[in-house]
């Protein structure tokens, strides 16, 4: 099978104002807060068709760095299985600061972008 879009993250100064923008834009609601952190996503939840929206607080977004990343998540196996897939592929390690203790991965396509491989997993829909 594959892995499928389940977050949108976008690194960001002011959450709420943009939460409240993307809500109106594509009808979402707020679905979770952790700190400063907000997540919008359609009204029947995280897991469905549509990815949900992470608006991540960050005083100075870097600007060498791509302020949007995808959040991805397995659909027909388990976190480890899909990591060393997803290394066959081409994906590699990526370092943007994690501490080692995350539930997720943090990975670059071969390019370079990065993306996270979250521990969650979702039906493929």
């Amino acid at each position: 099978m594959a892995s499928r879009i389940s977050e949108l993250v976008l690194e960001c100064r002011d959450p709420e104002l943009l939460a409240r923008f993307w809500c109106e834009v594509l009808d979402f609601v707020e679905l979770d807060r952790d700190g400063d952190d907000i997540e919008i996503g359609p009204r029947d939840g995280f897991g469905g068709a549509q990815p949900t929206i992470v608006l991540s607080k960050q005083e100075r977004p870097q600007p060498d760095r791509t302020r949007l990343h995808i959040d991805v998540n397995a659909t027909d196996r388990d976190q480890d299985a899909e990591l060393e897939r997803l290394l066959e592929l081409g994906a590699r390690p990526a370092d943007v600061g994690q501490t080692g203790e995350e539930p997720w991965h943090v990975l670059a396509d071969p390019e370079g972008n990065v993306f996270c491989l979250l521990r969650r997993r979702l039906d493929p829909l």
